[in-house]
């Protein structure tokens, strides 16, 4: 039997996806913000597209509201400018003999600069503990090494390297570094210069006067211990009551594990509604927020040059391909918004309860419900929802909050995931401290009202709630 190659020729149909397609869907996925920097570098890259305004004209209708200048009038133009040049040129030359215009010193450039650097630039961590270390540093050789050891120190307070690299790195004793060291710790943020969790505790508990205390022996033996909250445990060991370890943890919590946290600078996130929702009377209007998106238009001015006869056939060419991807842009975009819309008013319709009676109505709804409700691709749906929020008279919301796995009842009807978790936080939160539900009677609790759960759905949601088990909220 015999390998031979042969040439066979098959017709096939396969969706090939083309720029616009692609355009059209990386449109519908960008949250508002990135979308109009999207169309900001689109108008950079194309000269046919321009932002529309009422009051803008175009420069077909501005020149044909302009009278033709004369020549003499361009003339008088010519000298009034050589005039004014000639003024401003006197000036300069004024100036410069007067001694007004003087070069700066490099010291007087950096002096400068650092007065332009200060006014913008947040002190950080580090920053602050060479301020203090300048103050109360006696020698230069302490300086030096308490240099290395703040550089060494993270953006939580920690410090990261050993004493006996920085002493080998800084040429001094082991014990020289531990003298600086102690220095530092004595610095603010309390607790500043730690090795690790338990010493930065320490440090604090010394700051306030609680040396020796059962809250100082807690963190030096049984800081683990505490972490799973065995009082029991704890209390046996120091031979004290389960309530005087209670309160000492209570101390021992109020204390910063970070204490470089405070200097460090939280980026801002900045939510930009792609729709938002009023209520007029009874009913709900929906507004997109395409305020912030710029109203494009295909410049009239490239329009007029496609008419004229002595344009070249390369530069017609590049016109017309540019009017034509300005044109798709345009179409996108609107498509973009009428889908938000449509999904945003089936989410409204749907959700009705839930905006004038709150959280507890919250229908269970999936995407693929909507999907065939407007006749399109689940997966257009997650695109079209995907980093969008919607400005409510409930708050601002994400629109995916409003999709959540269907809950089984014993009425025969379904509720929401997030429904479910809401009223486990309020049971939760309602409980007694000293005697915490277990998720065995939580499950009881939501089994009474209706809600059947297994106690791995009631762990998981727990968790994802950040609520810690029974054993570990219990208070005495």
């Amino acid at each position: 039997m015999a390998l031979q190659f042969e040439q066979i020729q098959r017709q096939t149909q396969q969706l090939i996806m083309t720029p616009q397609m692609k355009q059209a869907i990386q449109l519908l996925q960008l949250p508002l913000m990135e979308l109009c920097n999207v169309i900001d570098q689109e108008m950079v890259s194309n000269p046919v597209l321009e932002e529309a305004t009422d009051d803008k004209k175009t420069a077909q209708e501005q020149e044909e509201h302009t009278p033709e200048k004369s020549d003499n009038e361009e003339l008088d133009f010519k000298e009034e400018f050589d005039r004014l040049a000639q003024i401003d040129d006197e000036w300069r030359e004024y100036f410069r003999q007067s001694g007004s215009y003087r070069k700066y010193s490099q010291e007087d450039e950096e002096r400068r600069q650092y007065l332009e650097n200060s006014i913008t630039r947040t002190e950080t961590l580090q920053d602050h503990l060479l301020n203090q270390l300048s103050i109360m540093s006696q020698t230069d050789e302490e300086k030096e090494i308490g240099e290395q050891i703040i550089g060494n120190i993270d953006d939580n307070g920690y410090l990261q390297s050993s004493l006996e690299e920085i002493a080998i790195h800084s040429k001094v004793s082991l014990d020289k570094v531990e003298q600086v060291l102690e220095l530092i710790q004595k610095f603010h943020p309390i607790g500043v210069g730690a090795r690790n969790l338990k010493e930065c505790l320490l440090i604090q508990l010394r700051r306030l006067g609680k040396e020796g205390t059962l809250a100082e022996k807690i963190v030096s033996k049984y800081l683990d211990d505490l972490a799973k909250k065995r009082y029991a445990q704890i209390a046996k060991a120091l031979k004290t009551t389960i309530i005087h370890v209670q309160h000492e943890a209570e101390l021992i919590a109020s204390l910063e594990p970070k204490p470089g946290r405070m200097f460090v600078t939280d980026t801002t996130h900045y939510v930009l509604p792609d729709v938002v929702l009023e209520k007029i009377g009874d009913e709900y209007k929906i507004i997109l927020n395409d305020d912030k998106i710029p109203h494009l238009r295909i410049s009239p001015v490239y329009k007029t040059l496609m008419s004229k006869t002595d344009i070249d056939t390369n530069t017609k060419d590049y016109i017309k391909e540019k009017i034509k991807s300005g044109k798709w842009l345009l179409k996108n975009i609107h498509q973009r918004q009428q889908t938000i819309y449509n999904i945003t008013n089936e989410i409204v319709q749907r959700q009705r309860r839930f905006f004038d009676e709150g959280i507890a109505y919250l229908q269970p709804m999936t995407m693929q419900v909507i999907a065939n409700a407007l006749g399109l691709h689940e997966s257009t749906v997650s695109r079209a929802i995907s980093g969008k929020y919607m400005q409510t008279p409930r708050g601002v919301f994400q629109l995916k909050y409003f999709f959540t796995t269907p809950i089984s009842t014993k009425s025969g009807t379904a509720t929401s995931a997030t429904t479910v978790k809401d009223r486990i936080h309020e049971i939760i939160r309602n409980e007694d401290s000293k005697k915490p539900l277990s998720d065995s009677k939580i499950i009881d609790i939501l089994k009474k009202e209706g809600v059947q759960l297994a106690r791995r759905t009631v762990a998981k949601y727990r968790k994802e709630l950040n609520i810690l088990p029974a054993n570990l909220r219990k208070k005495f």
